[in-house]
């Protein structure tokens, strides 16, 4: 529990640093880059959730509270298990590159939920805005993967 209490403070300060770059129609949310720690473990899936829960409600709506959160416990643990093919360990212990990109490129599709959430409240473009929090999403998880890869041959990231 003390991990999973970790990693969603991570989450948060993460999300809160970056302040309103996080949220909006244009999104670069670093703080997803913990969406990669369900590969190496599913309780991180948690982790991932309550730290999305919290950012959402100091930094955006108390729908977004629920919709954005729930969307984020359904993809991710949607996104493990699609992939789970692909989360073998190559030759030095890490896993394929494959799963990062395949669950990057899918999670930046899902934010649909987001563009449908934005399009509703704000009254923004629906199409306009899911390409924009689609692509903020799509940089974050590369840049996240990146430091992902490079913690996990240092940490034991699946205890």
């Amino acid at each position: 529990m003390v991990q999973i209490a970790v990693v969603a403070a991570l989450y948060v300060i993460v999300t809160v640093v970056l302040g309103p770059l996080g949220s909006g129609a244009i999104q670069f949310r670093l703080s997803e880059l913990f969406n990669f720690l369900a590969f190496y473990n599913k309780k991180y899936i948690w982790a991932v959730t309550i730290g999305c829960v919290i950012s959402n409600y100091i930094s955006s709506t108390l729908v977004d509270v629920f919709v954005g959160s729930l969307s984020t416990l359904l993809f991710v643990t949607l996104g493990v298990y699609l992939f789970k093919r692909y989360m073998q360990q190559d030759v030095l212990g890490g896993l394929t590159n494959k799963a990062f990109l395949y669950f990057a490129i899918f999670f930046s599709l899902t934010m649909v939920t987001v563009a449908a959430e934005l399009s509703i409240m704000l009254d923004l473009p629906f199409f306009l805005t899911w390409l924009t929090t689609g692509l903020g999403e799509l940089v974050s998880l590369l840049i996240g993967s990146v430091i992902v890869v490079q913690v996990s041959k240092r940490i034991d990231l699946t205890k």
